[in-house]
């Protein structure tokens, strides 16, 4: 059950390495007003599933302590992962916003039933390694003038690994709870379009499928497999595991054409995978001894 519910949630990390390429691909579509129109998109499944079973409705009536996690994890990340490209380099922006599977690995130990063990932290640490060879590709220079935008991508990362804890902690919540928490990410997104940006629509018919496949994947059905894996799998796997995005993601921007292959791609991959295999002893372990 725990490694079924592990690989579930690993598909969310499959998806979110196509969020770069579909993004790339979706045209010049401001930021917020891309988000606005992706969680829309997002909260589809959830509502069609809603009509089937109007029961489900039930999973929308939490506490306001659950509410807070989930609309200050999916709007509360985005908002502050935009506000720090605008503010520092991606590069740099990008490597301090993708602390969060370590802060996952490490806040894990926090969590009732679990133990973090030094297997779990050298994973993670292989992870970032890698993740630091990918997002530095174009070199780092962390200069004072952005020191906004770096604290912003901090603030993005720590948001994001206390969304994924916290959703641990309130493992009774039904994953149905995602898409009132997509629809209202999808409402203040909207605020915040109409407030900081101007209207941009898509020009082609493959950025309108761009968009599309954006909300019904990495912007949609990846927060409901990561909800159900956080919740029911192993979370310290997961977050080490999460390491993997960023070189999946970079791997499909070549094959879209996007980027171009180097030895940096190479060796992430190896410290991306060798970090994995490491956090991922115990699963590994467990599964030859019951063979």
């Amino acid at each position: 059950m725990k490694s079924r519910a592990t690989l579930i949630g690993f598909t969310a990390i499959l998806m979110w390495s196509l969020l770069a390429l579909m993004t790339a691909a979706s045209g010049k579509m401001p930021p917020f007003q891309l988000a606005a129109v992706t969680f829309l998109i997002g909260s589809l499944p959830g509502l069609i599933m809603l009509a089937a079973k109007p029961s489900r409705i039930a999973a929308f009536r939490q506490p306001w302590p659950v509410w807070l996690t989930g609309i200050a994890g999916l709007f509360g990340y985005h908002f502050l992962y935009f506000t720090a490209l605008r503010n520092a380099p991606p590069a740099e922006a990008g490597l301090i916003a993708y602390l969060w599977p370590l802060f996952i690995v490490l806040g894990s130990a926090l969590l009732p039933g679990e133990r973090l063990r030094p297997h779990h932290v050298i994973g993670a640490m292989l992870g970032l390694s890698g993740s630091f060879l990918i997002v530095s590709r174009n070199g780092l220079s962390f200069e004072g003038a952005y020191t906004l935008g770096y604290v912003m991508a901090f603030l993005c990362a720590f948001t994001w690994a206390v969304y994924s804890l916290m959703s641990r902690k309130f493992g009774s919540v039904p994953t149905d709870a995602v898409t009132a928490f997509c629809l209202a990410t999808s409402a203040l997104s909207l605020i915040s379009h109409l407030a900081l940006e101007q209207t941009v629509w898509p020009e082609t018919t493959s950025q309108w499928v761009a968009v599309i496949g954006l909300g019904l994947f990495p912007v949609g059905l990846a927060f409901y497999t990561w909800d159900y894996g956080v919740k029911k799998g192993d979370i310290q796997l997961l977050g080490a595991a999460s390491y993997a995005a960023p070189l999946l993601s970079t791997g499909a921007l070549i094959l879209g054409g996007f980027a171009e292959p180097s030895w940096r791609i190479a060796g992430a991959g190896l410290l991306i995978t060798a970090g994995a295999i490491i956090a991922a002893r115990d699963m590994i372990f467990k599964r030859r001894a019951a063979t």
